[in-house]
């Protein structure tokens, strides 16, 4: 199962802000804009990001045991580009630091061995970022 579905850290963490247009059908922006409130003129944030203790509207979970974003398909940006830890071979200080923050561990390598043999996994499903998931990951570092 990808991590992402038993965490939701980085989306109970992080403000999530982003440009206003993706929120503008008429622009191409998927952003349900009532899921959202103004920033600064340029900018708007994901309702519940921008609290002392910040949780996405779009969350669904309990932090740490199950997770869904309510809008997956219609995400910001902001959202897309930022990876689990190891998903594509790197670290990301993003998803390592809300995992630690919310008490979980930063994910590993190992953590996705899970789909060296998923049976969807072959070079006709690249994932959202267009990486080929048959790609072998790299070896796993001593703990």
């Amino acid at each position: 199962m990808h991590p992402c579905l038993t965490c939701g850290a980085c989306c109970a963490y992080f403000r999530v802000s982003f440009h206003w247009s993706e929120t503008d059908p008429a622009l191409g922006g998927p952003v349900p804009a009532d899921l959202t409130e103004p920033f600064d003129p340029h900018r708007v944030v994901m309702r519940g990001t921008w609290e002392q203790k910040p949780r996405c509207v779009a969350l669904d979970a309990e932090i740490g045991v199950r997770s869904r974003c309510s809008i997956h398909p219609q995400r910001p940006t902001v959202c897309r580009d930022v990876p689990a830890s190891w998903e594509f071979g790197e670290p990301s200080p993003q998803c390592d630091k809300a995992r630690i923050a919310w008490g979980l561990p930063a994910l590993t390598a190992a953590d996705w061995r899970w789909r060296d043999d998923a049976a969807n996994d072959d070079d006709s499903n690249p994932d959202d970022h267009d990486n080929d998931p048959s790609t072998p990951l790299p070896p796993m570092r001593a703990a």
